[in-house]
């Protein structure tokens, strides 16, 4: 891995043979929040002590049935993130899936998904940016798990805004039915890990999670690198 990734750390350029150097790893990457088992928003002391979701989750449960995150999405971690999604740097895919993949075997899920589905850009946005962030992130990911990954499971239908260009009460009508899965999936009674880079107001995820539940799948969890505050600005 040493090859793939610079000597430096990618956070602070102290030295480093894997990407990050060991306090940048404990820092950002330590896993010292505890979260919604549902969402993965931060909980409340009160919500700690109780069923481990929040009560946002408990009063509308999602689409979705668990979230594992990384990382939280803020400094110094969004920088990494931006720079894979608008700088092209693809080894920096291979590191959060990685990150990702450690973080789900720290967590306390039931089970492995039984594939991968990476979220799927729209026609217009994968042609600009050449790649899909997601289904980097999911290839090592799918590898360190050893879980198949479907990248074309999912299709957008067309394509639509940015959701960081809405407010947080536009962004599940931007992406309701905005997605198609393969008529050929066989998603009946399977587990279903739905792989993305960030998760802010969880919209886009909801909608994905929620198509995969229509087609039968019995348990959707979402596997997204990193997670937004909710002090934080929309992502």
């Amino acid at each position: 891995m040493a090859i793939l990734l610079p000597a430096g750390c990618l956070l602070c350029g102290g030295r480093s043979g894997n990407g990050l150097c060991p306090d940048c790893h404990a820092r950002f990457f330590g896993g010292g929040r505890v979260r919604c088992c549902i969402c993965a928003n931060p909980l409340a002391a009160a919500e700690v002590a109780s069923d481990g979701c929040c009560g946002r989750c408990r009063r509308q449960r999602p689409a979705y049935d668990a979230t594992v995150t990384a990382a939280d999405y803020a400094l110094p971690v969004d920088r990494l993130v931006l720079q894979l999604k608008f700088g092209a740097r693809l080894a920096h895919a291979r590191l959060f899936g990685q990150l990702l993949a450690a973080a789900w075997q720290a967590s306390s899920q039931p089970s492995l998904p039984q594939l991968l589905c990476p979220v799927p850009l729209g026609p217009r946005r994968l042609a600009e940016r050449g790649f899909n962030q997601a289904l980097e992130i999911a290839r090592p990911l799918g590898r360190a798990l050893g879980v198949p990954v479907r990248a074309r499971l999912a299709q957008r239908q067309q394509d639509t805004p940015p959701q960081s260009s809405l407010d947080w009460g536009q962004r599940t009508a931007n992406v309701a039915r905005a997605f198609t899965l393969d008529s050929e999936a066989a998603l009946y009674g399977r587990h279903v890990g739905l792989v993305d880079d960030v998760m802010s107001s969880g919209a886009t995820l909801q909608a994905l999670a929620l198509a995969c539940k229509q087609a039968g799948a019995a348990r959707v969890s979402n596997l997204v690198f990193a997670r937004t505050p909710p002090e934080a600005d929309p992502y």
